[in-house]
């Protein structure tokens, strides 16, 4: 089935130009001038992946990305004109699964885009023989992304699920920030340890009083600490 792309955009040359990336690739792509539209767009269509500039009229792209995120865990890859790191880790808090810094090479934002994807939806066509991952009351089912804490299911962003599989996986051992960065966004991403903190935090939060099971480690990274 073709995936479904909301490209957000206010620009339509940029707009223009995603697009016939995306449709070459084999991707349906609807398209949205401002905010409002997008989230009209989104309520209205299944879409698996949004594109999202911040600067829009009429309603911001964090403010279409906070709403969205009441709701859906669909990926998101936010795009802005500015590199200000504060900027990128607003996004990430506001539950973004990537950024991508105007002026960019149309070929990375692709790859971005199938990265997330496959990673999202990848289950659909490829069953795993391990379907499910428990610990400390932390129940994990990798066919649906979906995760459970003591008996309550919690939703996560694609990045977070990224992040608390990765440490349950390797329980008990310390994985540091340049790890996390590597496996989850890629040898391309351009963040900083302040990127992997902010996930983290917002990880813990919606965890719970499980949240003491991701341990920092000072200096070195973070660990999973719990019991099957």
């Amino acid at each position: 089935m073709k995936k479904t792309i909301l490209i957000v955009e206010d620009e339509d040359i940029l707009r223009e130009i995603m697009k016939d990336y995306l449709v070459d690739e084999g991707y349906k792509v609807l398209e949205a001038a401002d905010g409002n539209e997008a989230l009209a767009i989104f309520e209205e269509y299944e879409v698996h992946l949004i594109i999202l500039d911040i600067m829009l009229p009429e309603l911001d792209g964090w403010s279409v990305c906070k709403r969205i995120r009441k709701s859906s865990n669909v990926p998101i890859i936010m795009l802005t004109a500015r590199s200000d790191e504060d900027d990128t880790l607003l996004g990430f808090e506001l539950g973004a699964d990537d950024y991508v810094t105007k002026p960019y090479r149309p070929p990375i934002l692709l790859a971005r885009v199938k990265r997330l994807l496959d990673s999202r939806y990848s289950h659909i066509s490829n069953k795993s023989n391990e379907d499910t991952l428990i610990s400390s009351g932390i129940h994990v089912h990798f066919p649906t992304r979906t995760v459970f804490v003591d008996g309550e299911q919690i939703s996560l962003t694609y990045t977070e699920f990224e992040i608390l599989t990765y440490l349950m996986q390797n329980q008990g051992i310390i994985l540091t920030r340049e790890q996390l960065i590597t496996k989850i966004w890629g040898y391309e991403f351009s963040g900083d340890d302040r990127t992997v903190n902010s996930h983290i935090r917002n990880l813990r939060h919606k965890l719970g009083n499980k949240a003491n099971c991701i341990v920092t480690v000072i200096r070195a990274g973070y660990k999973f600490e719990g019991k099957v």
